[in-house]
């Protein structure tokens, strides 16, 4: 295990957050700095991990009723009223499989107020390694859906409380 620690986002980690998701393709949609300056200022939680003050993994999370128009995000808005939504998480190569992601996701289980913790996993191509992950994280599949030729994605969703 590595010595990590957790804080709140900061616009001036963006540059990171962003080599950071291009590092995590095709894991994570390849996205321009500008987009997920746009993406953190909607998110209700952003927070990012560090080790020895360089950050190497992070997570953006968002409440319902928030502008974003991401069919995956939308799904869960059309069927929840109550819930936060996991847009994206990553970690540096480096540091996968340390524990930083886990420890990303008990921060923000410990920060949200909804009953109701919500994502979407790539099953085709299979994520089998992200599927494993949210299984012993507690999330249980609710459905897949072919989001565009080729691809389908497995939403999830995990109870928090209530």
């Amino acid at each position: 295990m590595i010595d990590y620690s957790i804080r709140s986002m900061t616009a001036s980690d963006l540059e990171v957050v962003w080599a950071i998701n291009q590092e995590n393709i095709p894991a994570v949609g390849e996205e321009t700095i500008e987009f997920l300056a746009g993406l953190h200022a909607m998110s209700s939680i952003s927070l990012v991990a560090e080790v020895d003050n360089v950050v190497v993994g992070f997570c953006m999370v968002l409440s319902p009723h928030t502008t974003y128009r991401s069919p995956n995000y939308l799904y869960f808005c059309e069927r929840y009223d109550d819930f936060i939504y996991l847009d994206r998480v990553a970690v540096t190569s480096d540091c996968q499989g340390a524990g930083v992601g886990a420890a990303l996701y008990r921060k923000v289980e410990q920060l949200a107020e909804a009953s109701l913790f919500a994502l979407e996993v790539n099953t085709k191509p299979r994520n089998e390694g992200s599927l494993r992950f949210h299984e012993r994280e507690g999330f249980t599949l609710l459905e897949e859906v072919e989001t565009r030729p080729g691809k389908m994605v497995g939403f999830m969703i995990k109870k928090l409380r209530g």
